[in-house]
C-alpha cells in the first residue's frame, strides 16, 4: 500500500479519483484558490514557486509516493481569464514547486485533449493548439511543466478528452440534444468520438499515479469505442440521429469557428459542436500497452442517458 495524495479530492475528478485507489492510502488535499494575471509559462513559474503556502502544501506531501492534481476550474465556456489561469495554470505550478521541495517522486497532472483544440488525431505529443481562455489557461499549464529545470519528481501530463457521468452538466446537454429534433451528425456518423466515462478517467488515474513502469511525460486517454453517432443513439434511448452531408457539417463548423474569433463564448461552443458532427481521430495510448483495464465498457454509456 502506497500513500498517495489527492489535490482536489472533493471535486468531480478527484472524488472518482480517491474511490479508484481503493488498494492505497488517500492523503485528500483541500486545493486553494488562485488567481492570476500572468500567461507566461516562465513567469507562471516563477509565481509559483513564490506562491504564499508552498511550504505548507510540501510539508502535507511529506511521505506520498505519488500526488495527483485533479484541482482546476472545468468550465469550458468560461471567460474569467484570471480565475481560469489561476486554477488551471498557477496551481499546477505551485503544486510541482511542493513536490520538488518534499521530495514526491511522481505527479500526475490532470491536463485536457482540448489542448490540441481540432489537431485531425488527438496523441501524445507537443502540438498545442489553443483556442478559447480555458484551453490557453491548460496549454500554459503543459508548457510550464514541460520546461520545469529537471529534478527527481516525474511529471506525467494525463489528457482525458470530454468525460461524462450521470448528472454532469454536459452528459445532460448532450442527451437532451440527442432526444430533441436537433439530434445529427455528419456523414454515416462512424467517426470516433472522444469521450470518456468518468469511472475509466479515474482508473486511468489511479493507474499511472501508482503503475510500477514510469509513464511517459504525456499520456493520452484510451478511445472508448465510441462513435458520434453511437452517442446520440446511447444517450437518446436509441433514437437515431439527423445524417447532415459531409461537406455542409465541415461549413457549418468553419462558420461557427469564424464567429468563435469575434464573439469568444462562440468559441467552446463550435468545438463541441464539431466533436459531436465529425469526431475525431485518437493514437493509442501508453495506457492500452502498460496493462490499464477500463471498468466500464461501451454498455455504460445507455446508463448515462436522463
Amino acid at each position: 500500500m502506497s500513500r498517495i495524495a489527492v489535490l482536489g479530492a472533493s471535486g468531480f475528478v478527484g472524488t472518482a479519483v480517491s474511490a479508484a485507489l481503493t488498494e492505497h492510502e488517500v492523503v485528500r488535499i483541500q486545493a486553494p484558490r488562485l488567481v492570476t494575471s500572468e500567461r507566461d509559462p516562465g513567469r507562471l513559474i516563477e509565481e509559483g514557486r513564490a506562491v504564499e503556502g508552498v511550504h505548507a502544501l510540501a510539508e502535507a506531501l511529506a511521505g506520498v509516493a505519488a500526488v495527483v492534481n485533479c484541482a482546476g476550474d472545468p468550465d469550458a465556456s468560461s471567460l474569467a481569464e484570471d480565475g481560469l489561469f489561476g486554477a488551471n495554470a498557477l496551481l499546477p505550478c505551485v503544486v510541482r514547486e511542493a513536490a520538488s521541495l518534499a521530495r514526491v517522486p511522481r505527479l500526475v497532472h490532470i491536463s485536457s485533449a482540448v489542448v490540441q483544440n481540432d489537431k485531425e488525431t488527438l496523441d501524445d505529443s507537443e502540438d498545442l493548439r489553443p483556442f478559447s481562455p480555458y484551453s490557453a489557461s491548460k496549454c500554459a499549464a503543459e508548457q510550464a511543466l514541460r520546461s520545469w529545470p529537471a529534478d527527481d519528481v516525474g511529471v506525467v501530463r494525463y489528457r482525458p478528452p470530454s468525460v461524462h457521468a450521470a448528472g454532469r452538466r454536459v452528459t445532460e446537454m448532450i442527451g437532451r440534444i440527442a432526444s430533441s429534433r436537433a439530434s445529427s451528425v455528419a456523414g454515416d456518423g462512424s467517426w470516433p468520438s472522444p469521450q470518456a466515462q468518468l469511472p475509466n478517467v479515474a482508473a486511468a488515474i489511479a493507474f499511472l499515479a501508482t503503475s510500477t513502469t514510469v509513464p511517459p511525460p504525456v499520456v493520452t486517454h484510451p478511445w472508448e469505442g465510441v462513435t458520434a453517432a453511437g452517442l446520440m443513439r446511447d444517450l437518446s434511448g436509441g433514437r437515431e440521429p439527423r445524417h447532415l452531408p459531409v461537406g455542409l457539417a465541415r461549413s457549418l463548423v468553419r462558420l461557427a469557428k469564424l464567429l468563435g474569433h469575434a464573439h469568444r463564448p462562440t468559441a467552446a461552443n463550435a468545438r463541441r459542436l464539431e466533436i459531436l458532427w465529425l469526431g475525431q481521430q485518437q493514437r493509442e495510448s501508453w495506457l492500452v500497452g502498460a496493462g490499464y483495464v477500463p471498468p466500464v465498457g461501451l454498455g455504460g454509456w445507455k446508463e448515462l442517458r436522463s
